[in-house]
């Protein structure tokens, strides 16, 4: 089979390699389509994978291939999702339930073969159906999406409530969108992009801000009376945004981070004031998995997309074959690749 196979930090080649057989508790899934995550980027570029050679990707849906002989659950054919991460379903944190937080994980795309390829084996218990009717396309963003509901699945999050996103990239498409659900008002959107601010609009964000052109801050207050919002969900992983999304929350209001940080992390004086006399909570928030594995998260999302109540397809801008990644993950790193918002790779056109 065609996959795209990271041998060093920015040598990823597209070459022939073997199907890989399944176990009998495995299932062989036919890679549709696979999104590029932001932390792919490094990952592929900078920092590598855990071993080499490794297969990169770890958002994808595709069709059941085959069956390892003890799956019952799923037959060839079938439309699904897969979840990438692999718990060792042994320690204390994954006898409760926490499998985000397992002392021996194993991940597809970083740790054991991901997605940029025709064929991908997982184990039976992490592929999920979707509905026939959810486009592939479609389905391959479930991951990402239900990184946010993890997220929102730990606030008390109330009707009413006013709620900024900060930072508008695919993660804040999402949670613009589960905000919105939750009964978020108003629901702002912040960020320096006026086209992922339109996407945010689109999606259902009552006041969209660009920091670049007014006071963020006092936008925020503005409509919020003077408060500041409850809730802050900080996607862009930058020290602008952190600062921002604690400048922007109201007295004993939540700050919940979601961005990847790449560096040491510090804050600005007055926002670590606040933080500190406004008795704010900043909880941080990692992966999607929960109970039932792997995860309510994963199963109401695909009851929402099941429903039509989350909107997808305008998030993705790009669709590219295996042979176009190397190219592709280049031009990212190099910042040359121009406005996106999700690329898909199509590995089985």
């Amino acid at each position: 089979m065609r996959a795209a196979v990271l041998h060093a930090p920015a040598d990823l080649r597209v070459e022939e390699v073997p199907v890989p057989g399944i176990g009998p508790n495995e299932v062989l899934v036919r890679v549709m389509a696979a999104g590029i995550c932001g932390s792919d980027i490094g990952r592929v570029m900078v920092t590598g994978t855990y071993h080499f050679p490794t297969i990169p990707g770890h958002e994808f849906a595709g069709q059941v291939e085959a069956v390892g002989a003890n799956v019952t659950h799923l037959a060839p054919g079938d439309r699904v999702a897969v979840a990438p991460l692999m718990p060792c379903f042994d320690c204390d944190w994954c006898r409760a339930g926490t499998f985000s937080l397992c002392d021996d994980y194993d991940f597809m795309g970083s740790r054991s073969n991901g997605a940029f390829a025709e064929l991908l084996k997982a184990p039976a218990r992490n592929v999920l159906k979707v509905p026939d009717h959810v486009p592939f396309d479609v389905a391959a963003t479930i991951e990402p999406a239900a990184i946010i509901l993890h997220g929102i699945h730990k606030l008390n999050l109330s009707l009413g409530d006013a709620v900024a996103v900060v930072g508008c990239g695919a993660l804040g498409f999402f949670a613009v969108q589960f905000a919105k659900l939750s009964g978020a008002q108003p629901l702002i959107a912040i960020d320096v992009d006026e086209e992922k601010l339109a996407l945010a609009r689109q999606v259902g964000a009552d006041l969209c801000i660009n920091p670049l052109r007014e006071d963020a801050v006092a936008a925020v207050k503005a409509a919020t009376g003077g408060r500041g919002v409850a809730v802050a969900l900080e996607c862009a992983g930058s020290a602008a945004g952190r600062n921002l999304s604690v400048l922007a929350t109201a007295k004993q209001g939540t700050v919940m981070l979601y961005g990847t940080a790449y560096g040491d992390v510090t804050f600005a004086e007055q926002a670590f004031a606040r933080m500190v006399r406004e008795e704010l909570k900043i909880v941080g928030s990692w992966n999607s998995y929960s109970l039932p594995f792997p995860g309510k998260e994963w199963f109401d999302i695909i009851g929402l997309l099941r429903t039509g109540r989350l909107i997808v397809e305008p998030l993705i801008t790009h669709r590219a074959t295996l042979e176009e990644a190397p190219a592709i993950f280049k031009a990212l790193k190099d910042r040359t690749f121009g406005p996106y918002h999700k690329i898909l790779f199509k590995p089985n056109g």
